[in-house]
């Protein structure tokens, strides 16, 4: 569990603020009939403009800039020749470089019209996340921050991912503590100020249960049913999170669609 000092935490927020932005910049984009791919070149061109390489890009062989996951697809999805329809959901997971910093962030985007049972999913599930935010405090627990998304999505029937987590960050991409996004209160390491991490949560309208592409990358649920994906880097701190990245400028961009 690598501690951060003041000096890190602010390279990471630099990081986490330049994929907040990309972020954004897509979102301005995102409508029927776009190919994903055009939303990754968007998101190469914004972060290479904010002095940034792609954080996915190249990482254990991912050949994108963006993890682009429409409908079923929980996360890891490729961008290519894919378009968007009227009434998708599409989760949209961006990563950069800049200083030997990592930044990370996600927000899962409705395509036009959306049926309103898969509006509720996306709306719910960013709200889980901020109630895991709350926990992101020192002396709580991971569990603490765990139980916060699972209690509150499981109490409207949804299921919790459980092979993939949120995690710590930093020089690396994907560093301890392990993030959760189920488990009980008061158990887990104690969290530590100058800790950062990032909460993910993946929540699935039906079962729990995920698969595999033969793509080796794109993760889908095995009922077909639709999963959102939200997610915000955030340091520990003594009273309050410190949440280093921010759905400000994507809300900002969807004005009066936003979720």
């Amino acid at each position: 569990m690598d501690i951060k000092n003041e000096e890190e935490i602010e390279f990471l927020r630099e990081n986490a603020l330049i994929v907040s932005r990309t972020l954004a910049e897509v979102g301005k984009n995102i409508r029927p009939g776009i190919r994903t791919e055009e939303l990754d070149e968007i998101a190469e061109a914004y972060l290479a403009s904010q002095g940034a390489v792609p954080g996915f890009k190249g990482y254990n062989g991912f050949p994108k800039t963006l993890c682009i996951s429409i409908n079923d697809e929980v996360v890891h999805g490729i961008p290519g020749e894919r378009v968007l329809k009227n009434g998708d959901i599409v989760s949209i997971d961006c990563g950069s470089i800049k200083n030997g910093y990592y930044g990370d962030s996600a927000y899962t985007f409705a395509v036009g019209e959306v049926q309103p049972e898969v509006l509720q999913l996306l709306e719910r599930t960013k709200q889980s996340l901020y109630l895991a935010v709350e926990m992101a405090v020192a002396g709580k627990r991971v569990g603490d921050i765990s139980a916060a998304v699972q209690d509150y999505v499981e109490s409207f029937g949804y299921s919790v991912v459980r092979e993939l987590v949120g995690h710590g960050i930093g020089k690396k991409l994907h560093e301890k503590p392990d993030i959760p996004n189920y488990g009980k209160k008061g158990t887990g390491i104690k969290l530590q100020e100058g800790l950062t991490i990032c909460i993910e949560p993946m929540i699935n309208l039906g079962n729990k249960t995920i698969i595999q592409n033969k793509d080796g990358w794109t993760i889908r649920t095995s009922d077909g049913l639709p999963s959102a994906h939200f997610e915000l880097t955030v340091a520990i701190r003594k009273e309050k999170a410190d949440v280093l990245s921010t759905f400000k400028y994507i809300e900002e961009v969807l004005g009066s669609n936003n979720i």
